[in-house]
């Protein structure tokens, strides 16, 4: 086992995450790669993060699950980074996912976190400016006609 594995999860219910992904991918939201996975993290946008447990080298993931436990984002593993990239849709592998809307898998994830002991967290409201809101930015200076005398 990797030294980034916190915790194993049953096949059964690894299988029930890769289904569960499958789903999200088709009716809700996903970033695909460590790269996104982790700026979607820092940004709080993530609901559930899914890591492959056999990534090598382990630098490109390890990283993940500290930062989910400092945000509240439920974790899981999945046994292949090839089962994960197949999972999504993609001819290659996958080393780490974060679904940000979990469409019509929202019930079978919550239920597979309740079985983990984790809890999805409820989405937060993300604050943005209305159109009338954002002042108009000057991107030069306006020149002023001179006069002629």
């Amino acid at each position: 086992m990797a030294s980034y594995v916190k915790f194993e999860v049953p096949k059964e219910i690894s299988d029930r995450v890769i289904n569960a992904i499958s789903v999200a991918k088709d009716t809700g939201k996903i970033r695909k790669g460590a790269n996104e996975t982790t700026k979607s993290i820092e940004s709080g946008k993530a609901m559930l993060v899914v890591i492959a447990a056999d990534v090598n080298p382990e630098e490109i993931v390890m990283h993940l699950p500290i930062l989910c436990e400092e945000k509240g984002i439920p974790f899981v593993y999945v046994p292949t980074k090839v089962d994960l990239g197949k999972a999504i849709g993609l001819t290659v592998t996958c080393a780490a996912i974060a679904i940000e809307n979990l469409g019509g898998a929202k019930d079978e994830i919550e239920d597979i976190l309740t079985k983990l002991g984790q809890k999805v967290p409820q989405k937060k409201e993300i604050k943005s400016e209305s159109k009338e809101e954002k002042k108009p930015t000057k991107l030069a200076k306006e020149k002023k006609p001179k006069k002629k005398e």
